[in-house]
Protein backbone atom coordinates (compact mmCIF):
# COMPACT_ATOMS: atom_id res chain seq x y z
CA UNK A 1 0.00 0.00 0.00
CA UNK A 2 1.64 3.45 -0.86
CA UNK A 3 0.46 7.25 -0.72
CA UNK A 4 1.10 9.51 -3.46
CA UNK A 5 1.83 13.19 -3.23
CA UNK A 6 2.21 16.14 -5.64
CA UNK A 7 2.32 19.40 -5.87
CA UNK A 8 -0.48 21.80 -6.92
CA UNK A 9 0.18 21.77 -10.87
CA UNK A 10 0.98 18.07 -10.89
CA UNK A 11 -2.64 17.49 -8.74
CA UNK A 12 -4.21 19.49 -11.53
CA UNK A 13 -2.61 17.64 -14.59
CA UNK A 14 -3.54 13.86 -12.58
CA UNK A 15 -7.19 15.00 -12.21
CA UNK A 16 -7.83 15.61 -15.77
CA UNK A 17 -7.32 12.17 -16.57
CA UNK A 18 -10.67 10.11 -17.63
CA UNK A 19 -9.24 7.36 -16.05
CA UNK A 20 -8.45 8.54 -12.50
CA UNK A 21 -10.52 6.13 -10.98
CA UNK A 22 -8.31 3.36 -12.19
CA UNK A 23 -5.25 5.01 -10.69
CA UNK A 24 -6.07 5.73 -6.83
CA UNK A 25 -7.84 3.55 -4.56
CA UNK A 26 -7.13 1.12 -1.76
CA UNK A 27 -8.15 -1.75 -4.14
CA UNK A 28 -5.06 0.02 -6.75
CA UNK A 29 -3.06 -0.08 -3.52
CA UNK A 30 -3.40 3.66 -3.19
CA UNK A 31 -5.20 4.75 -0.13
CA UNK A 32 -4.42 8.46 -0.14
CA UNK A 33 -3.15 11.39 -1.51
CA UNK A 34 -1.01 14.45 -0.66
CA UNK A 35 -1.42 17.47 -2.58
CA UNK A 36 1.07 20.77 -1.37
CA UNK A 37 -1.10 23.66 -2.02
CA UNK A 38 0.46 26.36 -0.97
CA UNK A 39 -2.09 29.36 -0.64
CA UNK A 40 -4.05 27.70 -3.14
CA UNK A 41 -8.03 26.40 -1.66
CA UNK A 42 -7.75 23.63 -4.36
CA UNK A 43 -11.17 23.38 -3.99
CA UNK A 44 -11.69 21.94 -7.87
CA UNK A 45 -9.00 19.31 -6.50
CA UNK A 46 -10.83 18.68 -3.58
CA UNK A 47 -14.08 17.76 -5.61
CA UNK A 48 -12.48 15.37 -7.81
CA UNK A 49 -9.91 13.77 -5.56
CA UNK A 50 -12.97 12.75 -2.20
CA UNK A 51 -14.90 11.12 -4.60
CA UNK A 52 -12.88 8.74 -4.86
CA UNK A 53 -11.94 5.35 -2.34
CA UNK A 54 -8.76 7.29 -0.76
CA UNK A 55 -7.92 9.86 2.13
CA UNK A 56 -7.47 13.52 0.66
CA UNK A 57 -5.12 15.04 2.36
CA UNK A 58 -4.30 18.85 1.42
CA UNK A 59 -1.51 20.33 2.91
CA UNK A 60 -1.60 24.36 2.94
CA UNK A 61 -3.57 27.88 4.89
CA UNK A 62 -5.99 27.93 2.62
CA UNK A 63 -7.18 24.26 2.04
CA UNK A 64 -10.72 24.39 1.04
CA UNK A 65 -12.86 22.46 3.68
CA UNK A 66 -14.04 19.70 0.72
CA UNK A 67 -10.63 17.95 1.57
CA UNK A 68 -10.68 15.04 4.13
CA UNK A 69 -7.80 16.29 6.12
CA UNK A 70 -5.98 20.05 6.21
CA UNK A 71 -2.63 19.49 7.94
CA UNK A 72 0.78 21.16 8.13
CA UNK A 73 2.29 18.02 8.50
CA UNK A 74 0.99 15.17 6.95
CA UNK A 75 3.12 12.70 8.28
CA UNK A 76 1.52 11.47 11.90
CA UNK A 77 -2.08 11.00 9.49
CA UNK A 78 -0.25 8.80 6.20
CA UNK A 79 1.55 6.72 9.72
CA UNK A 80 -2.26 6.15 10.30
CA UNK A 81 -3.72 5.39 6.99
CA UNK A 82 -0.76 3.02 6.06
CA UNK A 83 -1.16 1.12 9.44
CA UNK A 84 -4.94 0.10 8.29
CA UNK A 85 -6.00 1.55 4.99
CA UNK A 86 -9.58 -0.40 4.75
CA UNK A 87 -10.25 1.07 7.87
CA UNK A 88 -9.17 4.50 7.50
CA UNK A 89 -10.49 5.02 3.73
CA UNK A 90 -13.77 3.63 5.10
CA UNK A 91 -14.30 5.90 7.95
CA UNK A 92 -12.96 8.90 5.62
CA UNK A 93 -16.08 7.70 3.53
CA UNK A 94 -18.26 7.46 6.28
CA UNK A 95 -17.43 10.87 7.54
CA UNK A 96 -18.04 12.84 3.83
CA UNK A 97 -21.38 14.58 4.29
CA UNK A 98 -21.77 13.79 7.99
CA UNK A 99 -23.46 17.29 8.30
CA UNK A 100 -25.66 16.58 5.81
CA UNK A 101 -27.56 13.81 7.34
CA UNK A 102 -30.00 13.30 10.55
CA UNK A 103 -28.91 11.53 13.52
CA UNK A 104 -30.50 8.68 12.69
CA UNK A 105 -28.93 8.20 8.81
CA UNK A 106 -25.99 8.69 10.43
CA UNK A 107 -26.00 6.07 12.48
CA UNK A 108 -27.02 3.84 10.15
CA UNK A 109 -24.10 4.74 8.13
CA UNK A 110 -21.42 4.30 10.66
CA UNK A 111 -23.23 0.29 11.86
CA UNK A 112 -22.85 -0.39 7.79
CA UNK A 113 -19.46 0.41 7.43
CA UNK A 114 -18.37 -0.36 10.65
CA UNK A 115 -20.53 -4.34 9.80
CA UNK A 116 -18.08 -4.27 6.55
CA UNK A 117 -15.07 -3.67 8.38
CA UNK A 118 -16.15 -6.31 10.75
CA UNK A 119 -15.83 -8.67 8.25
CA UNK A 120 -12.41 -7.35 6.88
CA UNK A 121 -8.47 -8.63 7.23
CA UNK A 122 -7.80 -5.42 9.12
CA UNK A 123 -9.79 -6.57 12.31
CA UNK A 124 -8.73 -10.02 11.52
CA UNK A 125 -5.37 -9.49 11.97
CA UNK A 126 -5.92 -7.65 14.81
CA UNK A 127 -8.47 -10.45 16.76
CA UNK A 128 -5.66 -12.69 16.20
CA UNK A 129 -2.78 -10.17 17.72
CA UNK A 130 -5.65 -9.73 20.95
CA UNK A 131 -5.77 -13.18 21.38
CA UNK A 132 -8.25 -15.04 23.29
CA UNK A 133 -10.34 -13.58 26.26
CA UNK A 134 -13.03 -14.81 27.98
CA UNK A 135 -14.89 -12.47 31.56
CA UNK A 136 -17.03 -13.99 34.05
CA UNK A 137 -18.23 -11.17 35.52
CA UNK A 138 -22.29 -11.30 36.27
CA UNK A 139 -22.34 -8.17 38.25
CA UNK A 140 -25.26 -5.38 37.13
CA UNK A 141 -22.96 -3.03 35.01
CA UNK A 142 -25.30 0.41 35.15
CA UNK A 143 -26.53 1.95 38.70
CA UNK A 144 -29.59 4.72 38.52
CA UNK A 145 -29.83 7.18 41.53
CA UNK A 146 -32.85 8.92 42.14
CA UNK A 147 -31.51 11.93 43.51
CA UNK A 148 -35.08 13.95 43.49
CA UNK A 149 -34.05 16.90 41.74
CA UNK A 150 -32.56 14.84 39.14
CA UNK A 151 -31.08 11.86 38.58
CA UNK A 152 -26.92 10.10 37.96
CA UNK A 153 -27.02 7.35 35.78
CA UNK A 154 -23.67 5.55 36.65
CA UNK A 155 -21.21 3.07 34.74
CA UNK A 156 -20.39 1.08 37.53
CA UNK A 157 -18.04 -1.94 36.47
CA UNK A 158 -14.72 -0.01 37.97
CA UNK A 159 -12.82 -3.29 38.11
CA UNK A 160 -12.48 -3.51 34.53
CA UNK A 161 -12.41 0.81 34.10
CA UNK A 162 -16.34 0.47 32.80
CA UNK A 163 -15.31 -1.32 29.59
CA UNK A 164 -18.69 -1.45 27.55
CA UNK A 165 -20.17 -4.91 26.99
CA UNK A 166 -23.38 -6.05 25.55
CA UNK A 167 -24.85 -6.44 29.46
CA UNK A 168 -23.91 -2.63 30.18
CA UNK A 169 -24.89 -1.44 26.55
CA UNK A 170 -28.95 -2.81 27.09
CA UNK A 171 -28.70 -1.65 31.02
CA UNK A 172 -27.62 1.92 29.43
CA UNK A 173 -30.54 1.61 26.74
CA UNK A 174 -33.13 0.58 29.52
CA UNK A 175 -32.03 3.19 31.71
CA UNK A 176 -32.42 5.58 28.70
CA UNK A 177 -35.49 4.56 27.80
CA UNK A 178 -37.30 5.18 31.61
CA UNK A 179 -35.61 8.85 31.04
CA UNK A 180 -36.67 9.42 27.71
CA UNK A 181 -40.79 8.75 28.79
CA UNK A 182 -41.63 12.03 30.36
CA UNK A 183 -39.59 12.08 33.15
CA UNK A 184 -38.06 15.63 32.55
CA UNK A 185 -35.53 16.07 35.35
CA UNK A 186 -31.51 16.88 34.73
CA UNK A 187 -29.59 13.60 34.08
CA UNK A 188 -26.04 13.32 34.72
CA UNK A 189 -24.03 9.99 33.13
CA UNK A 190 -21.18 8.91 35.47
CA UNK A 191 -18.73 5.95 35.95
CA UNK A 192 -17.44 4.70 38.94
CA UNK A 193 -14.00 4.15 39.97
CA UNK A 194 -10.63 5.37 37.98
CA UNK A 195 -12.30 5.91 34.61
CA UNK A 196 -15.42 7.13 33.10
CA UNK A 197 -15.14 4.13 30.21
CA UNK A 198 -12.21 2.39 28.47
CA UNK A 199 -13.82 1.91 25.77
CA UNK A 200 -15.68 -1.23 24.20
CA UNK A 201 -14.76 -4.55 26.29
CA UNK A 202 -12.20 -6.28 23.65
CA UNK A 203 -13.14 -9.36 25.18
CA UNK A 204 -16.37 -9.25 23.28
CA UNK A 205 -14.70 -8.53 19.75
CA UNK A 206 -15.48 -10.75 17.39
CA UNK A 207 -18.25 -12.98 19.03
CA UNK A 208 -21.33 -12.30 16.93
CA UNK A 209 -21.44 -15.10 14.23
CA UNK A 210 -21.57 -12.64 11.40
CA UNK A 211 -21.50 -8.56 10.30
CA UNK A 212 -25.01 -8.69 8.59
CA UNK A 213 -26.37 -9.94 12.76
CA UNK A 214 -23.87 -7.31 14.50
CA UNK A 215 -25.45 -4.43 12.24
CA UNK A 216 -29.12 -5.90 13.28
CA UNK A 217 -28.28 -6.11 16.56
CA UNK A 218 -27.13 -2.36 17.08
CA UNK A 219 -30.19 -1.75 14.90
CA UNK A 220 -31.93 -2.64 17.81
CA UNK A 221 -30.06 -2.36 20.39
CA UNK A 222 -27.81 1.56 20.58
CA UNK A 223 -27.46 3.84 23.26
CA UNK A 224 -26.51 7.01 21.71
CA UNK A 225 -30.59 7.28 20.12
CA UNK A 226 -31.53 7.53 23.13
CA UNK A 227 -28.72 9.75 24.92
CA UNK A 228 -29.37 11.79 22.01
CA UNK A 229 -33.41 12.01 22.94
CA UNK A 230 -32.64 13.48 26.15
CA UNK A 231 -28.98 15.51 25.03
CA UNK A 232 -30.14 19.05 26.09
CA UNK A 233 -30.71 17.73 29.66
CA UNK A 234 -27.79 15.30 30.22
CA UNK A 235 -24.42 16.31 31.42
CA UNK A 236 -21.37 13.53 31.06
CA UNK A 237 -18.77 14.01 34.10
CA UNK A 238 -16.01 12.14 32.49
CA UNK A 239 -12.25 11.33 34.23
CA UNK A 240 -9.71 9.21 33.75
CA UNK A 241 -9.47 7.11 30.25
CA UNK A 242 -12.54 8.04 28.19
CA UNK A 243 -11.60 5.81 24.73
CA UNK A 244 -13.49 4.71 21.91
CA UNK A 245 -17.33 4.42 23.16
CA UNK A 246 -16.38 6.35 26.21
CA UNK A 247 -15.87 9.41 24.24
CA UNK A 248 -18.13 8.94 21.54
CA UNK A 249 -21.45 7.87 24.19
CA UNK A 250 -20.23 11.48 26.25
CA UNK A 251 -20.06 13.77 23.50
CA UNK A 252 -23.99 12.96 22.25
CA UNK A 253 -24.70 14.60 25.99
CA UNK A 254 -25.55 18.30 25.91
CA UNK A 255 -22.78 19.02 27.95
CA UNK A 256 -19.45 17.37 29.03
CA UNK A 257 -17.61 18.45 31.98
CA UNK A 258 -14.10 16.68 31.86
CA UNK A 259 -11.97 16.24 35.00
CA UNK A 260 -8.36 17.56 34.77
CA UNK A 261 -7.27 13.93 34.78
CA UNK A 262 -9.31 12.73 31.85
CA UNK A 263 -7.12 11.28 28.75
CA UNK A 264 -8.99 10.96 25.71
CA UNK A 265 -8.01 8.58 22.61
CA UNK A 266 -9.81 7.05 19.76
CA UNK A 267 -8.00 4.10 18.41
CA UNK A 268 -10.49 2.38 16.51
CA UNK A 269 -8.65 2.50 13.00
CA UNK A 270 -5.66 0.82 14.22
CA UNK A 271 -7.71 -2.35 14.98
CA UNK A 272 -9.58 -2.27 11.82
CA UNK A 273 -12.60 -0.75 12.72
CA UNK A 274 -14.11 2.89 13.17
CA UNK A 275 -16.12 4.56 15.81
CA UNK A 276 -18.81 2.27 15.94
CA UNK A 277 -21.43 3.60 19.16
CA UNK A 278 -22.02 6.65 17.50
CA UNK A 279 -18.82 8.70 17.36
CA UNK A 280 -18.92 9.66 13.38
CA UNK A 281 -21.98 11.50 14.66
CA UNK A 282 -21.56 12.84 18.07
CA UNK A 283 -17.67 13.98 17.70
CA UNK A 284 -18.27 15.86 14.89
CA UNK A 285 -21.03 17.23 16.18
CA UNK A 286 -18.43 19.33 18.43
CA UNK A 287 -15.67 19.48 16.53
CA UNK A 288 -16.10 19.08 13.43
CA UNK A 289 -15.54 16.22 10.66
CA UNK A 290 -11.74 17.26 9.99
CA UNK A 291 -10.72 17.10 13.33
CA UNK A 292 -12.41 13.98 14.06
CA UNK A 293 -10.30 11.97 10.76
CA UNK A 294 -7.13 13.47 11.71
CA UNK A 295 -7.45 12.09 15.31
CA UNK A 296 -9.15 9.02 14.51
CA UNK A 297 -6.07 8.15 11.92
CA UNK A 298 -3.28 9.65 14.56
CA UNK A 299 -4.61 7.85 17.32
CA UNK A 300 -3.45 10.58 19.62
CA UNK A 301 -4.15 10.98 23.43
CA UNK A 302 -5.58 14.28 24.40
CA UNK A 303 -5.96 15.65 28.13
CA UNK A 304 -8.71 17.93 28.97
CA UNK A 305 -6.94 21.00 28.36
CA UNK A 306 -7.08 20.52 24.83
CA UNK A 307 -10.18 18.41 24.79
CA UNK A 308 -11.60 21.85 25.88
CA UNK A 309 -10.11 24.01 23.16
CA UNK A 310 -11.34 21.73 20.40
CA UNK A 311 -14.94 21.89 22.10
CA UNK A 312 -15.06 17.95 22.65
CA UNK A 313 -15.74 18.97 26.44
CA UNK A 314 -17.52 22.14 27.45
CA UNK A 315 -15.93 22.53 30.97
CA UNK A 316 -12.77 21.50 32.90
CA UNK A 317 -13.05 21.47 36.77
CA UNK A 318 -11.76 18.66 39.57
CA UNK A 319 -14.48 15.82 40.32
CA UNK A 320 -15.37 15.12 43.70
CA UNK A 321 -14.03 12.20 45.09
CA UNK A 322 -15.36 10.41 47.76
Amino acid sequence: MDVTRWSRDEARAAVAAPDLDRQLGVALGIAAVVVDLDDDPGEDLAAVLTALPIVAIARGTAADPGWDVVVDDPEPVIDGVLAAPHAAVTATQVLRGVEDRTVGEGLLVESLAYATLQGGPEFAAWLGRRGRRVRTDDRPRVRVEDLGDSVDVVLDRPRLRNLLDARMRDELVEALRALSAGDPRPVALRGEGPAFCAGGDPAEFGTVSDPATAHLLRASANVAPWLHRIAERTTAFVHGPCVGAGVELAAFCGQVVADPDTRFRLPETRMGLLPGAGGTVSIPARIGRHRTLQWLLTDAEIGAGLAFDWGLVDQVEPRARS
